[in-house]
């Protein structure tokens, strides 16, 4: 009798072990996600596959996200759309190529003559940038969250010297953002290309002169071959966002615990690529001098038309756009207030 109870027992326990809760793995989630530019391109190419590796590091591999380069579901220009009705879950951006659907994406893009990397990353997340920018995207159903802060660019490549501004007047050039619409105010052609196309737009002869980004990118673009003249500084875009946006029906759907870990492998994103970004700019001006392109800057009377020409086209698009005007207002005052520190630091450069 008692081998039979103790028998009892044990399959009574056996039964209870199985009916016991088991711990339940968690399911990844796979998702796609398409740049504008190519992932070859230097820094911002790999920007969002390292933004995916971090992702997946911290949610321990419970989100999975798979980068895939300019075009291969849609042209580049053609990103945020696919975005915004769903088509493809996320994309990686330069903010201010949705300028035509979000105009203050223009000011966030690149602010002609506006703050440098520091103030503008502070403005962006202690300063009210980010839900500025947040209001004007939440219509179109997507959520932006910066994630790569590029460092100030170079004045762009010209095939001729750029003595004064007449010499703007007529120019075929590729730029972008607001600093396109200062140099059509100076008489110059602009249009805008796509990064994978501006090599060969310069080498046939479209353009004349072409802006993409900071020396180290450019470098990479083989601009060098072609182009004689570099000039600085990038008054167009001392500083500027490249953003992860995604679907917010995709958002909505993700954990919180998935969303912060998606936001914060986006600062470390920052990070990462703002020192990364400043070590190899002087690498790549040496490089671009050594292939025989004279390094210059602007003559002063061409900065202050420019300088001029920029202020009027951004109290213009003020006036036409609420949002464009919040952001304008927000981070010229805060320019102005934050950047005293940096004034009352600022040291005598040595001869």
């Amino acid at each position: 009798m008692r081998q039979l109870i103790l028998k009892a027992a044990a399959v009574a326990a056996l039964g209870l072990g199985l009916a016991a809760p088991q711990p339940v793995l968690a399911q990844a989630k796979s998702f796609d996600l398409q740049s504008v530019f190519g992932l070859q391109v230097p820094s911002i190419g790999p920007s969002p596959v390292k933004w995916a590796e971090r992702v997946a590091l911290m949610t321990n591999n419970e989100v999975k996200i798979k980068v895939h380069g300019a075009g291969e579901f849609v042209p580049p220009f053609e990103v945020f759309g696919a975005v915004s009705n769903g088509s493809i879950p996320m994309g990686f951006d330069w903010v201010g190529y949705w300028a035509g659907k979000i105009p203050v994406a223009n000011l966030v893009g690149s602010m002609p003559f506006g703050p440098n990397p520091e103030l503008f990353l502070g403005w962006m997340f202690q300063g009210g940038g980010l839900e500025i920018i947040q209001k004007a995207y939440d219509p179109h159903n997507v959520k932006i969250i910066p994630c790569h802060l590029v460092v100030p660019e170079a004045g762009g490549w010209f095939n001729k010297e750029i003595k004064s501004v007449d010499d703007l007047k007529g120019l075929n050039m590729r730029i972008a953002g607001l600093g396109a619409k200062a140099m059509a105010k100076l008489g110059a052609n602009v249009q805008l290309v796509p990064a994978g196309e501006i090599f060969v737009s310069l080498e046939r002869g479209r353009i004349e002169a072409a802006e993409f980004s900071a020396p180290q990118l450019d470098l990479g673009l083989g601009l060098q071959k072609i182009a004689k003249h570099y000039y600085f500084p990038g008054w167009h875009q001392p500083a500027s966002w490249d953003t992860i946006i995604v679907n917010m029906n995709v958002w909505k759907a993700l954990p919180e615990k998935h969303q912060k870990a998606m936001i914060e492998a986006c600062y470390a994103n920052i990070t990462f690529n703002t020192f990364d970004q400043i070590n190899a700019q002087i690498d790549a001006i040496e490089k671009i001098e050594a292939a025989g392109v004279k390094i210059q800057r602007f003559p002063d009377a061409v900065l202050a038309a420019l300088q001029k020409a920029s202020t009027e086209v951004m109290e213009e698009e003020a006036k036409n756009d609420a949002l464009f005007a919040e952001a304008y207002k927000s981070l010229t005052a805060y320019t102005k207030r934050v950047g005293r520190w940096g004034d009352l630091q600022a040291l005598p450069r040595s001869k």
